[in-house]
């Protein structure tokens, strides 16, 4: 399968989107509801629909960046927040991303990237975060498809990636995950060293 933004654009034109739950998964909500700084710099990769970006803005969060390979997906994310600021939405290859932020929310994004980029990823992430900047979200803990997102994977092998870079504040089974994903996550929070 091709994993280009051709591909991804035409997943969303034809709704096949069954990772998306149509709400912030009960994790992040639970996260970004003990936030008391809205103004640090939080982006959101392979943001897909954005429902995350959607929670933060309106709940004032002021300096949220969304980037996804699909334009179609940030169109369906714009028809919803309509007053969401244009120059924060980014159709591009995250990989192509500069800048510096204080906070990365991983939704569904790191199993949709094939496996042989997984390093790259931690990599480019560590990139981005600003001194003492978090990675926090959710990672499947469960196997998933071998030729097609989402690429599932287990804590072991995660741990390989994100060691090099990260201080480890929380790597544990997510105990609040929405039903159909219970046993199945986990839920990180990851310090840049």
């Amino acid at each position: 399968m091709s994993l280009d933004s051709n591909s991804w654009n035409q997943r969303y034109i034809s709704k096949n989107t069954g990772w998306d739950i149509g709400f912030v998964s009960t994790p992040i909500k639970d996260y970004i509801d003990q936030i008391n700084n809205k103004n640090i710099r939080i982006l959101i990769p392979g943001c897909g629909n954005a429902h995350e970006a959607e929670y933060l803005f309106k709940r004032g969060f002021k300096n949220i960046f969304i980037v996804d390979f699909s334009k179609k997906a940030l169109d369906n994310f714009k028809y919803r927040v309509q007053s969401f600021p244009e120059q924060n939405m980014i159709c591009d290859d995250f990989f192509n991303l500069r800048g510096e932020y204080d906070l990365i929310l991983e939704q569904t994004f790191f199993c949709a990237i094939a496996k042989e980029k997984r390093s790259k990823y931690a990599q480019h992430i560590h990139s981005l975060l600003s001194p003492k900047g978090k990675l926090v979200g959710l990672l499947f803990n469960a196997p998933m498809y071998e030729d097609h997102p989402p690429f599932g994977g287990t804590s072991e092998e995660y741990r390989k990636y994100f060691e090099p870079f990260f201080n480890f504040k929380v790597f544990k089974a997510c105990n609040n995950s929405i039903l159909p994903r219970n046993g199945k996550e986990l839920f990180i929070n990851l310090i840049k060293k």
